[in-house]
């Protein structure tokens, strides 16, 4: 049952945050590109995809701390600082995405199309902000991974 469950955490982990952060990282350039040309319509259509790619890999997401608890639970290692260090780097990466990357993906979306903002709304990102933002949440992602491939102190023997 291991090894179901953790093969199941590693396919949720490649097919959900494998696409965010390849979205998230080619959003800024593109919107750039938006932002400078105005008729550029391709360009536009490409953030609106972007987008839309990041918000619902990120739902689908979910799913890799779900099995990753129960791979750790059925291992017997969700107390070991390895993991724990995982799952608050986990979380942050969450946070930076849900709090600082969709919302300012929304804002440049809306402000490339000519929708309405309200005018209680922020501006739209700067491009280098958003590159920032994104870097943050690769590099999280990229840590975690190689915490879950090292596992200092783990007494798996694997």
């Amino acid at each position: 049952m291991t090894k179901l469950l953790l093969s199941l955490h590693v396919l949720a982990a490649i097919i959900a945050v494998g696409p965010v952060t390849v979205a998230a990282s080619m959003f800024p350039a593109t919107l750039r590109r938006a932002l400078g040309d105005s008729a550029d319509g391709n360009a536009r259509a490409v953030l609106q995809t972007l987008h839309r790619i990041c918000r619902i890999y990120a739902g689908v997401g979910i799913a890799v701390p779900l099995f990753g608890f129960a791979t750790a639970s059925s291992l017997g290692v969700l107390g070991d600082a390895w993991l724990i260090t995982s799952i608050l780097l986990t979380a942050t990466a969450a946070a930076v995405l849900t709090f600082l990357i969709l919302p300012a993906q929304d804002r440049a979306v809306a402000a490339t199309t000519g929708s309405a903002a309200p005018p209680s709304a922020p501006a739209p990102p700067s491009s280098a902000r958003l590159a920032m933002a994104t870097g943050i949440f690769n590099l999280l992602w990229a840590t975690v991974t190689v915490l879950m491939i090292i596992r200092p102190g783990s007494t798996t023997g694997a």
